[in-house]
């Protein structure tokens, strides 16, 4: 089965040139445009992407509001890909923590387009992980200062081997790349990300790793 994409942005050349390098894909298919935030959630309903590829920022509801709205919203909602002009923008980090699941640069190559939708579609590796601990240093409290970020870590009591898999998800290890590091087979390493993700209520790896930093767990940068 191909992975869906709905693309969501203001500007129609952005969206064509998406469309483009996607559809050359033979297990990549775009389902549908929308050129606002505030259109999203009827098409996700009625479509069900898998990946919804979002501008972040749009004039009526821009991709911070329209990816909490989503996630709010909807039952199964998709993975969500932000979509920045600028890599250290306050935007984008602020679209990681209302839920995102990672960010494509418009600039990108379209090597690298794909290898994004694939990547967040799949769910096993943290996308641009160097790039999400250079926006936690900026915007994040990598001291430790979130309070709601410590009090989530506190009540998830993890234990030393998930707290060790937490540090390598936040360093964007894939769980082969975790297995390999731990010497532990892969099925082990899911489990205990999965064990992870649900003590501290996190919905994928990227929210995860915002709690790892913000709590002051694992050191940004």
């Amino acid at each position: 089965m191909p992975v869906t994409v709905l693309l969501v942005d203001d500007e129609p050349l952005v969206r064509a040139g998406l469309r483009a390098v996607l559809e050359a894909q033979p297990d990549i298919e775009v389902v549908g445009e929308a050129a606002d935030g505030a259109a999203v959630i009827p098409l996700v309903r009625r479509l069900r992407p898998d990946v919804v590829a979002m501008d972040v920022r749009m004039p009526l509801m821009d991709g911070i509001e329209a990816t909490r709205a989503v996630l709010r919203t909807v039952a199964e909602p998709p993975k969500i890909l932000v979509i920045t002009t600028f890599e250290n923008d306050e935007f984008v980090y602020e679209a990681l923590r209302a839920g995102a699941d990672g960010f494509l640069l418009k600039r990108a190559r379209p090597a690298e387009i794909v290898h994004a939708v694939r990547l967040v579609a799949e769910g096993e590796s943290l996308l641009f992980p160097a790039s999400v601990r250079r926006l936690a240093a900026e915007y994040g409290d990598g001291g430790g200062g979130n309070r709601a970020a410590r009090a989530v870590l506190e009540r998830a009591r993890l234990t030393e081997r998930e707290a060790e898999v937490l540090r390598l998800m936040a360093r964007g290890l894939s769980n082969a790349e975790i297995a390999a590091r731990l010497v532990v087979g892969a099925e082990t390493v899911k489990s205990h990300v999965s064990a992870v993700l649900a003590k501290l209520g996190a919905r994928d790896r990227t929210q995860a790793v915002i709690v790892a930093y913000e709590s002051g767990f694992v050191a940004p940068g």
